[in-house]
């Protein structure tokens, strides 16, 4: 069985705007520096191998940290499309109607130009799946981002994303994910930093 430790990467000028950051490599700001620099990881987690997506809010995240990454692409942020840069709010003012048809396909939401939550859990579901080929029993840490584990608690959860979760995820903690023969399930959710 292959365990998955999720940290979402700090906060960042568009995070506290509340734009959609998707692709778009935006770096931590003074607060989101501050806010991981206070987090404590515990014995496992340090012992755990690190990855984190390729964007530099992640990869500044991972060195506040002190943990040596390697650079995952699986882990990248989800593409928002026409939508990056963009309040989730000001595109349902704008068009109403279509905003509300994306928003219940759930887990098939996919914006102009963008990819869906269910195409990002699969990206990380083979790259884990290659992972467990290498080797059977892991503790793998990912420094990543909210649309990645979200994609992973829908897999794990069987969560449709039309619908309320079952359960509520403090992005200031970290996600236990566990992978074993091509089925995700949930280790412990908010474990504090």
């Amino acid at each position: 069985m292959i365990n998955l430790y999720f940290i979402r990467h700090g906060q960042t000028q568009w995070n506290r705007e509340k734009k959609l950051q998707g692709r778009t490599d935006i770096p931590l700001n003074l607060q989101g520096e501050a806010q991981i620099a206070a987090y404590q990881l515990n014995e496992s987690l340090l012992a755990a191998n690190w990855f984190c997506s390729p964007l530099q809010r992640a990869r500044q995240t991972a060195a506040i940290l002190g943990v040596n990454a390697i650079s995952e692409n699986a882990l990248i942020e989800m593409n928002w499309g026409t939508w990056e840069g963009q309040k989730l709010q000001d595109l349902q003012r704008d068009d109403p109607e279509e905003f509300a048809r994306l928003e219940a396909l759930g887990i098939d939401l996919m914006p102009p130009e963008a990819e869906s939550p269910r195409i990002v859990g699969a990206r990380v579901s083979d790259w884990v799946a290659k992972l467990a080929e290498q080797q059977h029993s892991a503790s793998i840490g990912c420094v990543s981002h909210k649309g990645v584990i979200r994609a992973v608690y829908a897999l794990a959860a069987n969560w449709d994303m039309q619908h309320k979760s079952a359960h509520k995820m403090d992005y200031h903690c970290a996600q236990h994910f566990c992978y074993e023969n091509g089925n995700w399930s949930i280790g412990e959710l908010n474990i504090a930093l």
